[in-house]
């Protein structure tokens, strides 16, 4: 085990740093250009879904299996056999979905729109409120609070936990405050922490006694069937279920798409949520559209068949994905091994992993990464307004680049957090004031 850099003298700092900084001169020379800033699928990963594109041709029948004929109008709420593949994929019954277009986060903007301009149930508008707050468990998903912050509403960080949102904060704000209206929520493998909710945080949420009746949990399931091991998965119960038991059966609108199980370009989204929901959503959604893409439901419905084909689909996917977390997950601990640099979660699935380096050093660690040609996410993103309170927390997304330039990403970025560190911990000894002598 290395010795801590906090522990070291001054003089063994600099040394170390002038040894480190070699080697990311060297890599500087290379003049790279690496980008692991978003968690897009591989091109490898999308070639798995070509077979998509031959279920369908001019030759085949596009009627359902009612009758509907896919190439014309009609079907608000998606084609039975779609509602059944999503309802499967989602754990709910079909009769609560809702089949979208292609983003999940579109329906979401909408959800929020709609609650902005029409309120929620009968509900004052929300745009006609003095204020209007939102909960966001941090660190999270940088676009959910950009729809948030769009609309001009108040966000107020939550903590995670290793268990999920620290839920005694969460019962205490959404109990005594009525303007708090919505939690954002990835209990899955969660963005970018790769944290799954327990069992009893959900309980807790299904559970909760809102001052605002219509606060709704927005519950964006993005990876719930995203594993990276065959037998060591997480487990997530059903939140419809446990609202459902506890009497808050609308409170909760859930959300998922395929967008990182075929493509993500052209996939199919869904929300699941109460009957009344629905009957709220559905009124809206006739105004907007006579429908989605049913074409494109088809060709994910007769290309997949059913949830078994979903889920060896995405056994390829984890083949691809798996060595990426595992090479990161070892250089880490080889690398940052008792030298106090950090702290990082190696996740069972999902598609991210984040390094909370040391306060002070998430900007600096990826401002030299990227003079060194590696693009991260930028430092801040995964907190409302892209403000870290403490400077820590850096997403890393290791899916799109091939396995050797991750490798050799990963590689700086090991460097960039000993250098920014080494410099932190200098400039601390700097400032630190002299003891005052007996």
């Amino acid at each position: 085990m290395s010795k801590p850099y906090a522990e070291m003298t001054k003089e063994e700092l600099l040394a170390e740093k002038e040894a480190l900084t070699v080697k990311y001169k060297h890599y500087q020379d290379r003049h790279l250009s690496l980008d692991m800033s978003r968690g897009k699928p591989s091109v490898e990963q999308l070639n798995l879904s070509m077979g998509m594109m031959d279920v369908l041709n001019s030759h085949v029948d596009l009627t359902c299996e009612d009758g509907t004929d896919c190439r014309n109008y009609g079907v608000l709420d998606g084609i039975p056999e779609a509602k059944a593949l999503l309802a499967d994929m989602m754990e709910c019954n079909p009769d609560n979905i809702i089949i979208y277009g292609n983003s999940s986060l579109n329906i979401m903007y909408d959800t929020v729109a709609r609650s902005m301009t029409h309120g929620v149930m009968g509900h004052t508008p929300w745009c006609k409120l003095k204020k209007v707050k939102f909960l966001c468990p941090v660190p999270g998903y940088d676009r959910h609070f950009a729809i948030t912050e769009h609309f001009g509403i108040e966000m107020i960080n939550v903590p995670m936990l290793s268990t999920g949102p620290d839920m005694d904060m969460v019962e205490k704000l959404v109990s005594t405050d009525d303007t708090i209206k919505g939690i954002w929520c990835v209990p899955k493998y969660s963005n970018p922490q790769g944290i799954t909710y327990s069992d009893e945080t959900v309980r807790r949420f299904a559970r909760l006694k809102p001052a605002a009746e219509d606060f709704r949990i927005y519950w964006d399931n993005a990876y719930t069937i995203h594993h990276l091991n065959d037998m060591d998965q997480d487990h997530l119960i059903e939140i419809l279920a446990e609202c459902k038991i506890a009497g808050n059966a609308d409170m909760v609108y859930k959300f998922c798409s395929t967008s990182k199980i075929s493509f993500p370009g052209s996939g199919l989204a869904a929300i699941a949520t109460s009957l009344n929901n629905l009957e709220e959503i559905k009124k809206q959604l006739a105004v907007q559209t006579i429908g989605h893409d049913k074409v494109n439901q088809l060709r994910h419905v007769r290309y997949f068949k059913d949830i078994h084909g979903m889920h060896e689909h995405m056994k390829k996917h984890a083949a691809i994905l798996k060595p990426k977390f595992e090479m990161l997950n070892e250089l880490f601990a080889n690398e940052f091994d008792g030298l106090g640099v950090g702290s990082w979660v190696n996740p069972k699935g999902g598609y991210f992993m984040a390094f909370e380096a040391v306060p002070g050093c998430a900007k600096a660690i990826v401002a030299r990464a990227k003079k060194c040609g590696v693009i991260m996410t930028t430092a801040g993103a995964p907190f409302p307004y892209g403000i870290d309170p403490n400077d820590t927390v850096i997403r890393i997304a290791p899916s799109y680049p091939e396995f050797e330039d991750l490798k050799i990403a990963a590689e700086i970025f090991v460097l960039c957090v000993k250098i920014c560190t080494i410099e932190k911990v200098l400039e601390d000894k700097e400032n630190e004031k002299p003891k005052k002598k007996n």
